[in-house]
């Protein structure tokens, strides 16, 4: 299982991976899944993988080697396409080659061919965005009505980035909700643990701010989690009791 989200706000992208993999109780193992392209200056793009791990890692080669541009021939990389529509092309072009490649064997194997990306970014003078990218190839773009996407487990770190972040909410305020949504999924889905991985880029900036690693013993990290417990508690218990229970108690 997996949680990654990424948030576009008015002052730029944070984007938040966990690392956790698991085939099976006795089977679980750390691998990145937040990936940094970037040439500082002139683009920085970050790239979240979901779904099966030879699936995506394959997708992630490919993307490094280079595709084929069906138009002029020419092999290209993250780190050579002209904007970040053409980025979400290229993604979707690479999943769907690595399901021409392996997808048919894989369901024969009664195997998922299950593959979700988040990648957000910006590539020179060309607007900072953010795209979800399915396994069909297909993509969604967050919107100022919408900034986050998720992928993986999204249902536990949903709710508090439904109610607190909006287009306009700083950068700062937006990784530490990013971090509070991974720790609600941290605390409610054993498929998704540490180590946690951040990319923070300013718009504009065309690099990246922040990248860091939270391991286990992070001491802001475990900070921020028992703070967000003891919030939530103050604030269920400063909510008055319904008025038709009174008589119950």
């Amino acid at each position: 299982m997996t949680y990654c989200v990424g948030i576009l706000v008015r002052d730029g992208l944070v984007m938040v991976a966990d690392t956790r993999t698991n085939a099976g109780v006795d089977n679980i193992a750390t691998f990145r899944k937040l990936h940094l392209f970037e040439k500082p200056g002139e683009r920085v793009i970050t790239l979240a993988t979901a779904g099966n791990l030879s699936a995506s890692q394959s997708v992630m080669s490919l993307l490094s080697e280079g595709i084929e541009n069906p138009e002029t021939g020419e092999a290209e990389t993250l780190l050579t396409v002209s904007s970040m529509y053409k980025a979400a092309q290229l993604v979707g072009r690479a999943i769907r080659h690595v399901y021409e490649m392996d997808g048919v064997e894989m369901e024969k194997r009664h195997m998922t061919f299950d593959v979700t990306m988040l990648l957000g970014g910006q590539i020179g003078e060309t607007p900072m965005r953010l795209y979800q990218v399915y396994a069909a190839g297909n993509a969604i773009e967050a919107t100022l009505d919408t900034p986050f996407l998720q992928i993986g487990e999204p249902k536990y770190g949903k709710p508090i980035l439904d109610r607190a972040i909006s287009h306009g909410t700083s950068l700062v305020e937006a990784l530490k909700l990013g971090l509070i949504s991974m720790d609600s999924t941290l605390k409610s889905n054993l498929g998704v643990g540490l180590p946690i991985d951040i990319v923070m880029a300013k718009r504009d900036a065309l690099r990246a701010g922040v990248t860091y690693r939270i391991q286990e013993d992070e001491p802001y990290f475990r900070d921020l989690r028992e703070r967000w417990s003891a919030a939530l508690r103050a604030a269920h218990q400063a909510i008055p009791h319904p008025p038709y229970v009174e008589e119950a108690l």
